[in-house]
C-alpha cells in the first residue's frame, strides 16, 4: 500500500487549478494506486490528486461498491439540482455541509492506459464526480454554498481541531514531472 498524506484546508494546493495528464506511463498508473490506497484508507468516496500534493488532472472514487478513476475529466450535468446533499471532503475532516449539485453526471475522461471511459451516476456518485472535479479545478466544495451556509461552514472549519495546523512540508513529487504535466 502507498497511503499518502492528505492535505487539509489552507493548503494553497487545494486552490491550484491541475495540469492535464499528457503521459499515460507507469508514473501515472503508481499516482492512480497510491490515490486509491488512500482513499479507500481515509475511508473516502473519492479523492483527487491535488489532495495529496499532485498537481494532476485524476481522481479516484468509490461509491456503492464501484472503484474507479478518471483522468482529466470532463463533465455533463443535469439540470435538475439537489440543494440539500450533504457534503464532505477528506480535506476537510470530519466535517459535512449541505451543498448543491446537480442530481445527475456524465463523466468522460480516460483511464490509467490512455482509453476513454464514459461513466454514468446520479445521486452520490454525481455528487463526487463533482466534488473531485471541482479539486481539480482549484475550487472547493464550500464555495458551492450559498453566503450563510458558507459563514456557517467557516465557523465549523475555524473550529475544527485540525484547523490552523500548519500545511505539511512541501515534497518533490515522485514522478518525473514533478507533479506537473510538462
Amino acid at each position: 500500500m502507498a497511503i499518502q498524506p492528505i492535505r487539509l484546508f489552507g493548503d494553497p494546493v487545494l486552490r491550484t487549478p491541475a495540469e492535464p495528464v499528457v503521459d499515460f506511463d507507469k508514473e501515472l498508473r503508481r499516482l492512480v494506486k497510491d490515490l486509491t490506497d488512500t482513499m479507500m484508507d481515509a475511508p473516502g468516496a473519492g479523492l483527487a490528486a491535488p489532495q495529496i500534493g499532485v498537481g494532476l488532472r485524476v481522481f479516484t472514487y468509490y461509491v456503492d461498491d464501484q472503484l474507479g478513476h478518471l483522468i482529466n475529466p470532463d463533465l455533463d450535468l443535469s439540470s435538475e439540482l439537489d440543494e440539500e446533499g450533504e457534503e464532505g471532503c477528506l480535506s476537510f475532516p470530519g466535517l459535512s455541509f449541505p451543498t448543491p449539485r446537480a442530481i445527475g453526471a456524465v463523466a468522460k475522461g480516460f483511464n490509467m492506459h490512455g482509453e476513454p471511459v464514459v461513466v454514468e451516476g446520479t445521486d452520490l456518485m454525481a455528487r463526487c464526480f463533482q466534488h473531485e472535479t471541482d479539486h481539480l479545478d482549484g475550487v472547493l466544495f464550500i464555495d458551492r454554498m450559498d453566503v450563510k451556509q458558507r459563514k456557517m461552514a467557516m465557523r465549523a472549519i475555524r473550529a475544527a481541531e485540525w484547523s490552523g495546523l500548519s500545511a505539511p512540508a512541501v515534497k518533490f513529487s515522485p514522478h518525473a514531472t514533478r507533479g506537473r504535466a510538462l
